[in-house]
């Protein structure tokens, strides 16, 4: 039997584990990335995130969040936003909902020339397929944040798009979280389930990456990033509140 002390250094070190791959692997995928949102925002654009149930947090992390782009939007699709509804197994229905993306995006102040993160932790479900299929139909650039291991591994589920289809087949970037089927970290005699969750550990810090990178690229072209500071410092308030004004048409949380 394994030494239960133990058990939170293992998880803590195969998180680091699967930062040090994405840090060592997705280089070149978080620069493509976040060269997009910043060709987007250069040109006028706006940015929205997306995620169904627990891949919502990583998107709304970056939305209204200080030290992000003022111009990332949550995407919302109503019931699927994490766990805010009864029963919680009914989020997860949603995501397996054909018309749903569709007609959240028409509804949706989104439109050709935007750019849309979606994030997907098996990229398998209706919902995210369809999401990605959708806005790229509408003229907007997609970029995926899923594992690709769902898609290609060996015990790879099947798609539950009606295409067969995976997120990561309708994207202009994807971004691999590394995340291994069925995303539990840890086993333990007499626990006869897997668990310990990292899914949004490395989904966080791809979008932290990608948007980090966003920045050094619009500033390396004299364009000053619209980043958003604690509304707790002294004079946060006071920039957010100039930002909100100098791009009040492209930020949507406010209205």
């Amino acid at each position: 039997m394994s030494d239960s002390s133990t058990l939170a250094a293992q998880y803590l070190d195969a998180s680091i584990a699967l930062l040090e791959r994405v840090r060592d692997e997705e280089g070149a995928n978080i620069a493509a990335a976040g060269t997009l949102l910043a060709d987007t925002v250069a040109a006028g654009g706006r940015l929205f995130a997306f995620g169904a149930g627990h891949s919502s947090l990583a998107a709304q992390d970056v939305v209204y969040r200080a030290g992000s782009l003022a111009l990332m939007n949550l995407l919302a699709v109503p019931g699927a936003v994490g766990v805010d509804v009864m029963p919680a197994t009914l989020g997860s229905a949603l995501e397996r909902v054909d018309g749903l993306a569709t007609a959240v995006l028409g509804a949706s102040p989104a439109r050709a020339g935007d750019a849309l993160v979606i994030i997907s932790l098996s990229g398998r479900n209706a919902l995210p397929v369809e999401m990605a299929m959708t806005a790229r139909a509408r003229g907007l650039k997609v970029i995926g944040v899923t594992s690709l291991t769902y898609a290609t591994g060996p015990d790879a589920p099947t798609s539950r798009h009606g295409s067969g289809t995976f997120l990561r087949d309708h994207c202009d970037v994807v971004l691999d979280s590394k995340i291994a089927v069925g995303d539990a970290e840890l086993t333990y005699e007499g626990v006869d389930a897997p668990f310990a969750s990292a899914s949004t550990i490395t989904t966080s810090a791809l979008m932290q990456s990608t948007l980090a990178t966003c920045a050094a690229v619009l500033a390396d072209r004299g364009v000053q990033p619209p980043l958003l500071r604690s509304g707790n410092v002294d004079g946060g308030l006071a920039w957010n509140a100039q930002v909100f004004d100098d791009y009040r048409d492209r930020i949507f949380y406010q209205h």
